[in-house]
């Protein structure tokens, strides 16, 4: 019997298999697609993903093939400079494109000894008290014990669950594509600006190669956003809005995407979880899509692993609704109403202009980009110190740095008194005497994903919180 089946091959399911290949927990993520498609929605990594990345060891590999960014504007694309006094090593975005992320996740997780299988397609399943059977679109049945959908916004695994999906359903639709330009750079550029005093929504971004993504209202909804616009369409919804269509030529991909905004009532049903956007759809503003996917995988996968691995406390499993669910509610909130506030009507422009004047203030432009780049996240793990439920940024320490421990995905004690123990917890926790400059706390106990559980220096409080997080002592 396999361990857990993920049923979705992009940077969510990709992420989770890495995170439970790591336990040594047996997997299979089956993908419909029989090869890459090579879209990239996405384009960036905000600061939280790229510190996952770091704590997995993988971060080299991402910033050899992006390129970091400190500049502002995601917030509703309201230009504010970059804000200072980030809680992070890592105070940038990391421009790289979704099929990049994919391919560097598939190489890790492949890496690991995930079994990666394309071209299956799951049409069905059931579950009872000891797995689940998962139907296959040519007929053939695995058995797994646990089954987690990252099979995207119109998720068959929701749907097969029967869980609801509440929310809103999209207003407008956007018409994306990859495309050359007939015309200089300075001219593009000059007429966008010149859109964009009216359309927030049109843009343009050089993507290497004179190839350009560009984005432009479309007009109404389509019936089906799974069928892409037609070039034509396309260029006449750029001549229509800018008054020329840049002598566009040479479309690598087009594609539409809309602004429905929905979240699933739950993240659990027995043994089958949701994850990304089988969980949440929103629209993408502030480009949280693909980064609020992979922090789900990431807070998903060491507690499903502990749940196989049959050390797992009483609740752990429950938590991942429990914490990410409020997290996602939290992020289609900001995203509608960035989306009022890119509306060409009259009211939503007047607060768009207030909103502007109010991020002049330092504190105010902080707060919005911890919102987007997912490092405000805090977790109720309990009354305490300041820092618990927080992840803890990367810092330095006497022999290293913090991150660099943290690549095998277990529990981390690091402990500057030298006088703490987690002996019967050696096996899922390690222990690290070392101190920091920038740690103002004797000890901190902490989660295989970063988040700050315990800190203080008394043992026996340390003990009564190990079996909260990584069940009974063993020994």
């Amino acid at each position: 019997m396999i361990d857990v089946i993920v049923a979705g091959g992009g940077p969510t399911g990709l992420m989770l298999a890495g995170e439970l290949r790591l336990h040594g927990v047996h997997v299979v993520v089956l993908e419909r697609e029989t090869a890459p498609t090579g879209l990239s929605r996405a384009l960036g990594l905000h600061a939280r993903s790229v510190e996952m990345m770091d704590q997995r060891g993988l971060l080299e590999r991402f910033l050899a093939r992006g390129q970091r960014f400190a500049t502002g504007g995601f917030f509703a694309g309201i230009g504010r400079t970059w804000p200072d006094r980030l809680d992070t090593a890592h105070s940038y975005v990391l421009a790289i494109p979704q099929a990049v992320t994919e391919r560097l996740l598939t190489e890790h997780a492949t890496e690991l000894g995930a079994e990666i299988r394309r071209g299956c397609e799951l049409v069905g399943l059931s579950q009872d008290e000891h797995g689940v059977t998962a139907g296959l679109a040519d007929g053939t049945r695995l058995r797994s014990r646990y089954l987690v959908g990252c099979d995207g916004g119109r998720s068959t695994v929701r749907k097969l669950l029967g869980v609801g999906f509440p929310g809103e359903p999209a207003r407008t639709e956007t018409l994306l594509g990859e495309v050359e330009v007939a015309v200089p750079p300075e001219t593009l550029a000059a007429v966008v600006a010149e859109v964009r005093k009216t359309h927030l929504r049109f843009g343009t971004m050089p993507m290497g190669d004179g190839v350009y993504r560009v984005i432009v209202p479309a007009e109404g909804l389509a019936e089906d956003r799974t069928v892409p616009p037609t070039f034509e369409e396309f260029q006449q919804r750029l001549r229509v809005l800018a008054g020329t269509d840049f002598g566009v030529h040479s479309p690598r991909r087009l594609s539409r995407f809309g602004d429905a905004t929905r979240l699933a009532e739950r993240y659990r049903v027995g043994r089958v979880l949701l994850a990304g956007d089988a969980a949440h759809i929103h629209p993408p503003t502030g480009g949280q899509g693909l980064n609020l996917g992979v922090q789900d995988a990431f807070n998903l996968g060491w507690k499903l692993a502990a749940e196989v691995g049959g050390w797992a406390p009483e609740g752990l499993l429950d938590s991942y609704h429990a914490e990410r669910h409020p997290v996602a509610a939290d992020v289609l909130d900001n995203t509608r109403a960035q989306m009022e506030l890119l509306s060409p009507e009259p009211g939503p422009r007047a607060v768009r202009r207030l909103v502007s004047e109010l991020m002049d203030f330092e504190e105010v432009n902080r707060y919005l980009i911890e919102k987007i780049s997912g490092i405000g996240v805090r977790y109720d793990v309990g009354e305490g110190h300041e820092l618990l439920g927080r992840r803890l940024r990367d810092v330095g320490l006497k022999r290293g740095r913090l991150y660099a421990l943290m690549h095998g995905g277990r529990g981390l004690l690091l402990d500057q008194t030298g006088r703490l123990s987690v002996a019967g917890w050696s096996d899922r926790v390690d222990h690290v005497v070392d101190v920091s400059e920038e740690l103002d706390v004797p000890a901190v106990l902490l989660r295989p994903d970063g988040h700050v559980v315990w800190a203080g220096e008394d043992q026996q409080d340390l003990l009564g919180r190990l079996p909260q997080w990584f069940g009974a002592a063993v020994g």
